[in-house]
């Protein structure tokens, strides 16, 4: 395939920068240095994107997806994840996910499922087999659906925010439990809540509040997640969401986890990441990483709670116990 021909797929593929303007998403600006923050979140994500709509071959976008800024690298991935899913699932798209995932982009395996799920979002369902091929980490592929959710909650809020719209018996991964997507899809809203907030605490916490109080736990914990991983909050601004989060802290906690576990492992662990482990968690992100690790190790079968609920549950009794345990 020649150049000009790759540039053309890219041209044809990606959707335009200003998508992640929050002027054009209409969320709401909090500063204009959480908005500049925000935004180059978004911008980051589809020049990741566009790397992988391009490549001739994965490795070709790792190249240029390593000369990001550290902080939003992982942003970066996230979007190469979702363009080579697209690519999978289109007519003769091959196995680009999983050639991506053989190099550097193991090391952002959080990030690339998150993208697949990007992918699923926009694709028709027959071709979700293809998209999502490579995710067969048994308890990391639930993330997939934590990447719809972002998506529907980021492009169509109107109705999956304000309208608090919950999708009904979701019909991936196969072998379900379908009753139980509509969780992982509601932490992927809750993590684009922080978005539309403009990483106002109060402002997110007034939008999660809205939702039936049953989703309140998963809304709670994908925002936990985005609050520390990307940022645009200070100590203060963290306590205040805390407070808000009331009976959910676990919950917030647990979220700070896997994206403290996320940037940990990929070595792009922030001064931000530190400060918010640290107050959500009371633990660095290395110790982060450890009890996530640690958690998912121990036997995950033989209940009825799904793994990757069980999973999730473990580290927020982790985290208690080591509260418990801190003089």
């Amino acid at each position: 395939m020649t150049r000009r021909w790759r540039a053309l797929r890219r041209r044809v593929l990606t959707p335009s920068a200003s998508q992640a303007h929050l002027s054009v998403r209409g969320f709401h600006v909090k500063s204009p240095a959480a908005r500049e923050l925000l935004e180059t979140v978004g911008e980051t994500f589809l020049t990741g994107y566009a790397y992988a709509a391009e490549a001739r071959v994965p490795q070709e976008a790792e190249e240029r997806l390593e000369s990001v800024p550290s902080e939003f690298r992982g942003f970066a991935y996230e979007g190469a994840g979702m363009g080579f899913a697209i690519r999978d699932g289109l007519p003769f798209g091959g196995t680009q996910v999983s050639r991506f995932l053989e190099g550097r982009a193991r090391d952002h395996i959080y990030m690339v499922y998150v993208g697949m799920g990007w992918a699923m979002a926009r694709l028709p369902r027959f071709r979700w087999a293809k998209a999502s091929a490579a995710a067969t980490d048994p308890l990391l592929r639930w993330l997939v659906l934590d990447g719809y959710g972002f998506h529907q909650a980021y492009f169509h809020t109107e109705r999956y925010v304000r309208q608090q719209y919950r999708e009904p018996d979701f019909p991936w991964p196969a072998g379900g439990p379908a009753s139980y997507a509509s969780r992982v899809i509601d932490q992927g809203i809750g993590r684009a809540i922080w978005f539309v907030a403009g990483a106002d605490p109060g402002r997110a916490a007034d939008l999660i509040e809205a939702f039936d109080a049953t989703r309140r736990a998963d809304l709670y914990s994908g925002a936990g997640l985005a609050t520390t991983y990307a940022g645009a909050a200070d100590q203060e601004e963290l306590g205040v969401f805390l407070r808000r989060a009331g009976a959910h802290r676990p919950q917030v906690a647990q979220g700070a986890v896997f994206a403290a576990t996320a940037r940990f492992q990929s070595g792009l662990v922030t001064e931000h990441t530190k400060m918010a482990t640290q107050l959500l968690c009371g633990i660095t992100p290395a110790r982060a990483a450890e009890l996530a690790d640690k958690s998912r190790t121990e036997p995950l079968d033989g209940t009825a709670v799904p793994p990757y609920e069980l999973w999730r549950q473990r580290i927020a009794s982790g985290l208690d116990e080591l509260r418990r345990a801190t003089p």
